[in-house]
């Protein structure tokens, strides 16, 4: 399953929030959970991360470690997929 998380930073984010989120990230691709991807945004989310994992539970874990932010997570699927379903 694609996932895409929208967040919000709290405040500035520190060398350690980021430090903090790369480990959570990391020990996430040992359980199955793929960063396809990481943006900074501008806008109303301030960094948008694309990844994959095998269910919801395993996005809510990595979702859950993560306290600098707040975050929007969606499901995504692909819009071949999407149409099919019309």
């Amino acid at each position: 399953m694609i996932f895409v998380t929208l967040y919000k930073f709290r405040r500035k984010p520190t060398k350690e929030d980021i430090e903090k989120a790369n480990k959570v990230f990391e020990q996430a691709s040992k359980h199955g959970v793929k960063t396809i991807g990481v943006w900074w945004t501008l806008g109303r989310y301030d960094a948008v991360r694309v990844f994959e994992a095998r269910d919801v539970k395993d996005a809510m874990k990595v979702n859950m470690q993560l306290d600098a932010a707040n975050t929007e997570t969606l499901v995504a699927i692909p819009r071949e997929e999407a149409v099919k379903l019309l």
